[in-house]
């Protein structure tokens, strides 16, 4: 898997990143990088209050997560292979979703100096999942601060992940849909194949995410 060095998992919240970049890990031999949601301290006034949260939740998700990746490349030196459960760039889509105008604007002003010096990933892995599903994933692992999540906010949240990455070509991508699950041994050969620019991985069975 060496040409791997770098896996980010990614896709809406409660479509199942984490557990899929466990297992990537347990069976790539692999450093496991998780992002430090439940960290940031504005998380649940943000999803009671929106508009008076959006901009101190982001920014501090920005500066952790540049914290993070800085971490990263102090690990690549070593030649570790590495499994993350998000990728740096998809703080901008949360931002293009929360912040006003003003706020967007001094937003990507940090967001272009931090981006500078990021490690890139030998492959990103998209999954897609039904708003409502993800929802029920939400309401099942019951992480308090994440109650106030609406399924308007999670539609929103979806559609701008979709036009985001079906308009990617930074790295290699392949896009999984997970509302019909496969099997893990099926999706680590999808994974492991040798293939550029974007790819579409469509599992017909139900065995990976419970």
């Amino acid at each position: 898997m060496e040409k791997f060095k770098y896996l980010a998992i990614e896709g809406i919240i409660g479509v199942g990143k984490t557990e899929l970049a466990e297992m990537l890990v347990e069976k790539l031999k692999a450093k496991l990088i998780l992002e430090l949601v439940e960290e940031n301290p504005f998380l649940p006034d943000f999803y009671k209050d929106m508009d008076a949260y959006a901009f101190q939740t982001q920014i501090f998700f920005l500066l952790s997560r540049h914290k993070q990746q800085m971490e990263l490349k102090q690990m690549e030196l070593f030649s570790t292979n590495l499994v993350s459960d998000y990728m740096f760039e998809k703080d901008k889509i949360f931002a293009n979703l929360t912040l006003r105008d003003t706020e967007l604007s001094l937003y990507n002003k940090i967001f272009t100096i931090l981006k500078k010096d990021i490690l890139k990933p030998s492959l990103i892995v998209y999954l897609q999942i039904d708003p409502e599903r993800a929802l029920t994933r939400i309401k099942k692992r019951g992480r308090p601060f994440e109650r106030n999540i609406t399924i308007d906010y999670l539609q929103e949240l979806n559609e701008a992940y979709n036009q985001f990455f079906f308009h990617y070509e930074d790295f290699p991508l392949l896009i999984i849909n997970v509302n019909n699950e496969e099997d893990f041994r099926t999706l680590l050969r999808e994974i492991e194949k040798d293939d550029k620019g974007m790819r579409v991985f469509l599992p017909r069975s139900s065995k990976l995410f419970r």
